[in-house]
């Protein structure tokens, strides 16, 4: 008779749950789910939880794997040495294998007042409590969303799609990662809905107040609620544990995706950086990253050899209000071209993602390992040669 093997997942978001539903390929598999809430939070929707136009809330029952247990609690240490996890409850979980799948969370803004007076967005708890001052505030009033990437430019528009008055502070450029001619479709959609959009030197935050936002040129501009989207940070259960990590927190790994310091240890989504070059922080990488950490683990249990990650992007699909959405084309390994889908189409593709990635991974659950995907960087072994030979 095999040996049970015990595999616990630390983060129920996009990566956690496909690596949990995946596990269960293997009957000899125990899989623990570790997760602050005792429901999934569907990411990719909260700008519409925050605009009141959607939910982003999901049962764990529609997208876990019935064989998965899920223990609705903190991880806050990680013993290596001992293969336990350490709960906010005092309790302990002991492991064979560990998934490290803690995502990604709001930045902590160094601009003075941006903590005491800013709303961050990223983390259900954080939405909710941004609907609460919304509901609350007229809609008349100003809306300054500070942070021009995705999410900035998706709350903005979703805001002035509902009719409110909403200024969108870029810092330099609107949303750095579009090829400029994209970039000014973006810019003329969200003139159309009203919003001001504030870019260029001089526009990056230099103070918040609790009805202002200071510009670093001198102006200030009038802000009954200000949005802060500007960047992502990792948890540092990892640093904390004592895990070798990047600059940013993420656990530092091999190209499967195994720590360097334990191979016991995978990790997978937002919180993992793989050769010290982590793919883009995304649902789009997240689902991958989390099916190959999962098949890194199961190839150590089976006595194998992990197999390397090829992933990569189709681009970047951004919502630009109610049914409209661009979808910025890029390379295989993440940079963007001079073409998008707008339109019908982009907005089918936008709104077919968000019960799409759902579908995905109810799918793993009902048949483990059927997960696959298309788009796979085959430039990432030349640029990680190119960048040991600096």
């Amino acid at each position: 008779m095999r040996e049970n093997v015990n595999v616990v997942v630390v983060g129920g978001g996009y990566a956690g749950v496909m690596a949990a539903n995946r596990l269960t390929q293997r009957d000899n598999v125990t899989v623990t789910l570790v997760n602050p809430r005792p429901n999934f939070v569907h990411r990719i929707r909260l700008h519409q939880f925050v605009g009141g136009t959607g939910d982003a809330v999901v049962g764990y029952g529609e997208v876990l794997a019935d064989r998965v247990r899920l223990v609705v609690d903190t991880a806050t240490r990680i013993d290596a040495a001992e293969r336990t996890v350490s709960l906010a409850n005092g309790s302990m979980v002991g492991y064979d294998y560990l998934i490290y799948a803690v995502g990604s969370g709001s930045a902590v803004p160094s601009v003075p007042g941006a903590s005491e007076y800013a709303h961050n967005m990223a983390s259900l708890e954080e939405a909710q409590r941004l609907r609460a001052v919304l509901d609350a505030t007229p809609t008349t009033d100003v809306v300054t969303v500070v942070g021009a990437g995705a999410t900035g430019i998706e709350v903005a528009a979703e805001l002035a799609a509902e009719g409110r008055t909403v200024t969108l502070v870029c810092g330099r450029v609107l949303h750095p990662y579009l090829h400029p001619r994209i970039r000014r479709t973006f810019a003329k959609r969200l003139a159309k809905l009203g919003v001001t959009v504030i870019d260029g030197p001089g526009a990056k935050v230099t103070a918040v107040s609790r009805d202002a936002v200071l510009l670093g040129d001198g102006r200030e501009l009038a802000s009954t609620v200000t949005i802060w989207t500007a960047g992502f940070s990792v948890p540092d259960l990892a640093a904390r544990s004592g895990l070798t990590t990047d600059a940013a927190g993420r656990l530092l790994t091999d190209e499967t995706l195994t720590s360097i310091d334990d191979d016991r240890i995978v990790a997978a989504g937002d919180s993992a950086a793989p050769s010290d070059m982590p793919l883009r922080m995304s649902c789009q990488s997240a689902n991958p990253l989390g099916a190959h950490a999962a098949d890194t683990v199961l190839a150590r249990i089976a006595g194998g050899q992990p197999t390397t990650i090829a992933i990569g992007f189709f681009g970047q699909c951004v919502s630009l209000g109610h049914g409209a959405a661009t979808v910025q084309i890029a390379s295989k390994n993440d940079v963007a071209k001079g073409f998008a889908v707008g339109g019908l189409l982009g907005a089918k593709i936008k709104s077919s993602s968000f019960p799409g990635l759902i579908e995905h991974l109810a799918h793993e659950a009902r048949k483990p390992g059927s997960y696959t995907w298309k788009f796979r960087d085959d430039t990432r072994r030349q640029r990680l040669q190119a960048l040991a030979a600096r």
